[in-house]
């Protein structure tokens, strides 16, 4: 079968190759892939600016949707034919104290789909059923393939910060997390400021249609000056970092009130080269956010069922697995704000 594989560690080192089907375990249960979100992560080990460990070669990929093709001799409560999506713990240990208490998303010995165990841009995939949720009715497979990002965006908005109705939320990064989260944190009653810069001049636009109240180019206004000119001119409640650039922290410093929060769920290589200083005066909480867990991704479906996040305006092109580099640049260029790998013909 014909998996999208990064093979070495140079800008550019991935391409199409053929890989043999994966063998099943008695416990696990193999997916046919239907539907598969292109991250910028992958993008990100497409030009190798990852910061995080991986293995080579490795098939891309870990935001996906599709079908129950076989299940292993030791597995229950699934059967073929049944749509799912998977979540992207590929492997844990189930025995170190983050596993037994659910927080597996932290195991340190977890593996992930796309980046240490080979990933989703191919057609079949065998997991462990534990990761495994029924698709809605109504909800799509392409729909469905993004339930991770959203799950991302949940996770640190809903689970790991606290939003009140009113309050002023600034998302750093226009891309899909940042518009992601953007929809999550007006379900929670927020005022929405989202950042971009050149690049983002698109995703800018699709963001004032999906109801930011305020959108800025980075590189062109002034945010600072609109965060003191709002309320009472002390800041934002919470800044939300969907960039992982140094200086995004850095700017986030300044945005954030007293007493306010950062969340910072981007990742990035960049030391820091800054003081941190205004986190210790301005008595601020920063945090980390990471992956997700079994509820999250309950919940999550259920909102795209209801039609209360709506994936519409996020998918901006559906491109056969051949086509992955179109895709890829379609995000990298700003023309995408999420691109979807279609595997199967039922998809497209």
């Amino acid at each position: 079968m014909q998996a999208v594989v990064k093979f070495g560690r140079h800008d550019g080192d991935v391409e199409v190759r053929e890989i043999p089907e994966p063998e099943l375990d008695d416990n696990q249960v193999l997916i046919e892939v239907r539907a598969t979100g292109v991250c910028g992560s992958d993008i990100h080990m497409w030009r190798d600016h990852q910061s995080w460990p991986i293995k080579l070669p490795l098939v891309l990929g870990h935001e996906f949707s599709g079908v129950v093709a076989r299940v292993g001799r030791q597995v229950q409560g699934f059967q073929p034919g049944e749509r799912v999506t998977c979540e992207t713990a590929a492997v844990v240990c189930g025995r170190c104290s983050y596993c037994l208490t659910g927080n597996y998303n932290l195991c340190p010995h977890r593996q992930g789909f796309g980046s240490v165990i080979d990933g989703s841009f191919t057609r079949f995939l065998a997991v462990r059923p534990q990761l495994l949720h029924r698709i809605p009715e109504g909800v799509s497979f392409e729909q469905a393939a993004l339930t991770e990002p959203v799950c991302v965006a949940y996770n640190a908005l809903v689970e790991k910060s606290v939003i009140k109705p009113g309050d002023l939320v600034v998302i750093q990064g226009a891309g899909s997390i940042g518009m992601i989260a953007l929809l999550v944190a007006q379900l929670r009653g927020a005022i929405v400021a989202m950042l971009g810069t050149d690049t983002d001049t698109r995703r800018l636009e699709v963001a004032r249609q999906l109801g930011a109240r305020y959108t800025l180019n980075v590189q062109r206004e002034d945010v600072l000056a609109l965060v003191r000119s709002l309320g009472d001119g002390l800041g934002a409640q919470l800044v939300v970092d969907c960039t992982g650039v140094s200086q995004a922290l850095q700017q986030s410093l300044q945005l954030v009130r007293p007493l306010g929060c950062i969340t910072k769920i981007g990742w990035g290589p960049q030391p820091l080269g800054f003081s941190l200083d205004p986190l210790v005066a301005k008595a601020v909480t920063l945090q980390g956010s990471f992956s997700h867990t079994y509820l999250t991704w309950e919940r999550v479906l259920a909102l795209l069922a209801s039609g209360q996040i709506d994936l519409g305006a996020v998918i901006g092109g559906i491109y056969p697995l051949g086509e992955w580099r179109q895709a890829f640049a379609a995000m990298e260029q700003g023309v995408n704000i999420k691109s979807v790998l279609a595997i199967s013909d039922e998809v497209r």
